[in-house]
C-alpha cells in the first residue's frame, strides 16, 4: 500500500529499465538489473571480478521475485494468502517456508509495536478505501468502523512449529507492508548465496545494501523530500548503507481530502481511523529489510516520543521521523541515525 518514498541516490548513473552492462570498477565489473514485481519496479546493482550473464540473473530474480509474489499477492485469488484467507477458523494449514518466515516477522512486529502494525488491518483499509476493493474513498459511518475493527487482530493468528498455522477469529491477512521488504531480502540473499556481496536491491523503494559500491565506498541513498504537492522533490538526506537495510513509509502520495482534513492510506489499527499525528514520514535503518518496512508503517501509527523510545531499544535499528508543523518539516532521529547522515 506504499508508493516509493525513497529513491536510490546515483552519481554519475543512468537509471535502465530492463538490463545493462556495467563499469569497470576497482573491486570488478558493475552490472544493473531492472524490471516490473508487485506492481512497481525492482532495480539490482551489483559488482563482480568475473563476466556475469546477465540475461541469466534477470531470469533467477524474475523467478524468484514470482515466487514471492504468488505467496503475498492480494490480488491473486490462488496466491497462498488468499487461500489461507479463505480457510476456516481452527483449521490448521501447512504454509510455505516463505510464509512462515514472514509471519514470524509479522507477529514480532506486532508484538513489539503493542499493535501499531497490524496484519489484519485489511477491513479497515477497506473500508476507508484504500484496499484492493475499488470503493469510493469517504468518511465511513462509526458502526461500520466498530465492525470492521471487531475482524481485526494479528493476535488471533496462532503460529505453530514446523511451518503450520491456523486463525482462531476469522480475520483476513495482508501483508503488503512488508511484502517488498521480503522481496528485497529474498534477493539480496539470492546474490550474496551465490558469492556476490557488493550489491544493492531496491524494489519499490525499499532496499538493502551489502558491501560497497563501484568506487570501493559505503552505498549511498536518497530519502525524498515528503512533500505531497511534488513543489520540492530534492532528496532530504542521503544516507551511507552497508550490509543494512532501509525503507520509508509516508502518507504523502496515497490519501484523500473532504470538509477541508485530509485522511491518509495509513490506518491506526487500535482506532481504525486514518493517522493524524502530523507525522508525513517514517524511514528506518536495519538489518533485514521485511522488519525495516513493518517497522516504519508503525512508526508512521505511533506517537512521536514512544516511537524514538522503541527505536532506541532495539539494536541495529535506527529511524528519522519527519513531522509537518506550521508548513514547516520537523526532524525526530534515533541516537545514532545520524551516523548514517552524508554531511
Amino acid at each position: 500500500m506504499k508508493l516509493f518514498k525513497i529513491v536510490i541516490f546515483y552519481s554519475f548513473f543512468t537509471f535502465f529499465i530492463f538490463y545493462s552492462t556495467g563499469v569497470a570498477s576497482n573491486l570488478g565489473r558493475q552490472y544493473t538489473i531492472s524490471g516490473k514485481t508487485m506492481g512497481t519496479f525492482y532495480t539490482i546493482k551489483f559488482i563482480s571480478g568475473k563476466k556475469e550473464p546477465l540475461p541469466l540473473w534477470k531470469s533467477r530474480v524474475d523467478i524468484r521475485l514470482k515466487q514471492v509474489n504468488q505467496k503475498f499477492s492480494m490480488y491473486d485469488p490462488r496466491s497462498e494468502i488468499c487461500v489461507f484467507n479463505r480457510q476456516k477458523t481452527e483449521k490448521t494449514v501447512n504454509i510455505s517456508s516463505d510464509f512462515f518466515s514472514i509471519l514470524l516477522t509479522a507477529k514480532k512486529l506486532y508484538q513489539l509495536t503493542d499493535g501499531s502494525w497490524d496484519g489484519t488491518v485489511k477491513p479497515l483499509v477497506d473500508l476507508w478505501g484504500f484496499g484492493t476493493q475499488k470503493k469510493s474513498k469517504k468518511i465511513p459511518e462509526l458502526a461500520e468502523i466498530t465492525l470492521a475493527l471487531s475482524k481485526t487482530g494479528f493476535n488471533h493468528i496462532n503460529i505453530k512449529g514446523k511451518q503450520s498455522i491456523c486463525k482462531k477469529k476469522a480475520v483476513t491477512l495482508d501483508l503488503g507492508s512488508i511484502a517488498k521488504g521480503y522481496g528485497v531480502d529474498a534477493i539480496s540473499k539470492l546474490f550474496i548465496s551465490s558469492g556476490i556481496h557488493d550489491v544493492l536491491v531496491e524494489i519499490g523503494g525499499e532496499l538493502y545494501a551489502s558491501g560497497k559500491n563501484k568506487k570501493g565506498k559505503y552505498w549511498s541513498v536518497g530519502i525524498s523530500n515528503p512533500d505531497k504537492l511534488y513543489i520540492n522533490q530534492d532528496l532530504y538526506k542521503i544516507i551511507r548503507l552497508t550490509n543494512q537495510a532501509i525503507a520509508t513509509s509516508g502518507n504523502y502520495r496515497n490519501f484523500f481530502e473532504m470538509d477541508g482534513k485530509t485522511f491518509s492510506h495509513i490506518i491506526n489499527p487500535k482506532t481504525g481511523f486514518p493517522t493524524d499525528n502530523q507525522i508525513v514520514s517514517a524511514s528506518v535503518i536495519s538489518r533485514d529489510c521485511t522488519f525495516a518496512d513493518g517497522l516504519a508503517t508503525a512508526l508512521m501509527v505511533m506517537n512521536v516520543k514512544k516511537a524514538i523510545t522503541l527505536v532506541n531499544s532495539l539494536d541495529n535499528t535506527e529511524c528519522l521521523i519527519i513531522q509537518k508543523k506550521d508548513q514547516k518539516f520537523v526532524s525526530h532521529t534515533s541516537e545514532n541515525f545520524d551516523d548514517f547522515v552524508v554531511k
